[in-house]
């Protein structure tokens, strides 16, 4: 079983908002509270990088410097879920993303496409 679900990706314009969505399935959800969480993107013919993380307790956030206030990352640990609420979006933030824990990660979902264009 794929222990994330990626959601919410779509085509937007430059400067429009879309809010993705992480499920957790599987040993994955058993162990969600346990880890902090990622959320990840991969652009075509780049690497994989980090774009937010939210830790598990009190949830301190960090974000990539390139989306440092326009990007918002949250968790609902009764659900089992994580969102990234992305506005001003640009076409650097066109990529695949992924969720994932922070460290010690474990086999990747589908992910969701996200495309910035006009």
């Amino acid at each position: 079983q794929i222990p994330f679900a990626e959601f919410g990706g779509g085509l937007v314009q430059p400067g429009g908002s879309l809010t993705l969505s992480c499920a957790a399935a599987g040993a994955a959800f058993n162990t969600f509270t346990l880890f902090d969480m990622g959320w990840y993107r991969q652009a075509p013919g780049k690497t994989r990088e980090l774009v937010a993380s939210i830790a598990t307790g009190f949830g301190a956030t960090k974000y990539h410097d390139s989306v440092k206030g326009r990007f918002t990352i949250s968790r609902d640990n009764t659900r089992k879920t994580i969102s990234l609420q992305m506005n001003n979006l640009r076409s650097e933030d066109t990529a695949l993303y992924f969720c994932n824990r922070l460290s010690g990660q474990i086999p990747w979902g589908q992910g969701t496409q996200v495309t910035v264009s006009s």
